[in-house]
């Protein structure tokens, strides 16, 4: 026997995660205003930001939409590096550490929503850097386009100069890195860095290895330096500064200190990108109006607007309340949908608003399939909660290949492993990263909320009928067998 009961559960469910995407989604200004009798409401809500770093959890979002360069507008700078200098078996480590340094510099810059990403092919590595919202073209190149600069600094017994004040003020906090005074010794004499495993503990650990004269430097600083520290910097900017235990003359060192594979890499490269010094040549540079970006989005909006409001009205005269419900749940996918752009986040960008139109096209396809499905096993003569569930159950095969072949095409499309024989436009990325977020979501409101509206709400046969069109589809069809 089949179950009859509604699935309570599964709708508290539902209606829960809606609410909260609701909330995630809403702009960041909601101005609620209304009047009952004499009692009168006015007053904005302000949208909380999201911070859970006070519980030590690594996530902060202000819940706004990201703009891609292409919408909002900007600089983007393609720089190529030049690697004729580097070894071959070194080229790769180079240019990955360049790319770091052009990421962290970006950074700094003080940029929302900037990407950097890195194209090769044969003997060109080039790096692409796209800043939305910046309109000064020579002050970015300015600051992303040289070449990184590593250098080695000791730490000096003097105290570092006070920072004269005004009477009443209060003095900034002392900057620990002050007293290190250079030494001389910078990325030139440092061959590379690698991630090693201690012999003694098994942990992972920072390894340097030194030319001919920066052996001799080093082994002379650390000799100054023992039980005091060195510190390394890159770009003026603290990397590191372990503590010297005992003098090192041999040309290799090891930084320790209790870190994870991943942190050692990341040293590893911030040091690379100074021993191996890759010079860095801006190529094209060019400024973005918003303009087009804003005509285009507009014009973009209105299109998928008007798309969404006829495929709504298409369900209700095709398929009567069945089609009402879909069009709710094709309300809960939107919410959805956007609620994970903000939380993700995602930059959206033209082509991706184009992924995301195709993904609520194949959304409403799915509750196409189930209802069709259900019809057939309502012809049958199946009972009716038979014919529900034999209609999702057997939909989802046809669901299933659809969706889960344009999963693998999206996948393709993103290239994660940065495969030289497939695309690694960052344009055709964003297409398919939110096509498949959009499925993704899809698959949740086509089998899980649209079922769970039906069974709620649909507890008779009679409200499975289907629409005005359907009917008179039928009635055509009818007059014509006769």
């Amino acid at each position: 026997m089949t179950s009859t009961k509604p699935p309570i559960k599964t709708l508290i469910f539902v209606m829960v995660i809606t609410a909260l995407c609701t909330f995630v989604a809403l702009p960041k200004e909601v101005p609620v205003r209304f009047a009952l009798g004499s009692w009168k409401v006015d007053y904005t809500y302000m949208r909380p930001i999201i911070d859970l770093t006070q519980w030590k959890i690594p996530f902060q979002r202000d819940l706004e939409l990201k703009m891609g360069l292409d919408i909002q507008g900007g600089t983007r700078v393609t720089l190529d590096a030049d690697m004729s200098a580097i070894p071959q078996a070194d080229r790769q480590t180079a240019f990955t550490s360049a790319k770091e340094v052009i990421s962290r510099r970006v950074d700094m810059f003080g940029v929302s929503e900037s990407s950097v990403k890195t194209s090769f092919n044969g003997s060109q590595y080039r790096i692409i850097a796209e800043l939305p919202g910046v309109t000064d073209a020579a002050k970015a190149v300015e600051l992303i386009g040289t070449t990184a600069q590593l250098d080695f600094r000791e730490e000096s017994t003097e105290s570092a100069k006070p920072v004269p004040v005004k009477k009443g003020e209060t003095p900034p906090p002392q900057n620990p890195f002050d007293n290190f005074k250079t030494t001389g010794l910078t990325g030139k004499e440092l061959k590379r860095s690698t991630v090693q495993f201690s012999q003694q503990t098994g942990q992972p650990v920072v390894s340097l290895e030194f030319n001919d004269q920066g052996t001799k430097m080093f082994g002379e600083i650390t000799r100054r330096s023992v039980g005091k520290r060195v510190g390394i910097f890159l770009d003026e900017i603290p990397v590191t500064a372990p503590v010297v235990n005992e003098p090192i003359e041999t040309g290799t060192a090891q930084i320790s200190g209790g870190f994870s594979v991943e942190a050692a890499k990341q040293l590893s490269i911030q040091l690379n990108a100074g021993a191996l010094p890759v010079p860095i040549k801006v190529v094209q540079q060019e400024t973005i109006g918003a303009s087009l970006g804003r005509d285009a989005v507009e014009k973009t909006a209105k299109a998928g607007g008007i798309g969404i409001i006829l495929v709504a009205v298409f369900m209700v005269l095709l398929y009567g309340w069945k089609g009402v419900l879909a069009d709710v749940a094709l309300a809960i996918y939107a919410v959805i949908t956007l609620a994970v752009y903000k939380l993700v986040p995602v930059t959206l960008t033209l082509p991706g608003i184009a992924g995301l139109m195709l993904s609520i096209g194949m959304a409403v396809d799915s509750n196409i399939l189930i209802f069709e499905r259900m019809k057939e096993e309502l012809r049958m003569g199946k009972p009716f909660e038979v014919a529900m569930k034999l209609g999702f159950g057997r939909a989802w095969d046809s669901i299933k290949d659809a969706n889960v072949a344009t999963l693998f095409t999206s996948f393709i499309l993103f290239n994660p492993f940065e495969f030289e024989f497939l695309n690694r436009s960052g344009m055709v990325r964003g297409f398919a990263f939110t096509l498949a977020l959009g499925i993704l979501v899809g698959l949740f409101t086509g089998i899980v909320v649209t079922r769970t509206l039906l069974r709620v709400f649909l507890t008779n046969p009679d409200e499975m009928n289907d629409g005005i069109v359907s009917r008179l589809l039928s009635k055509v069809k009818k007059g014509k067998n006769v």
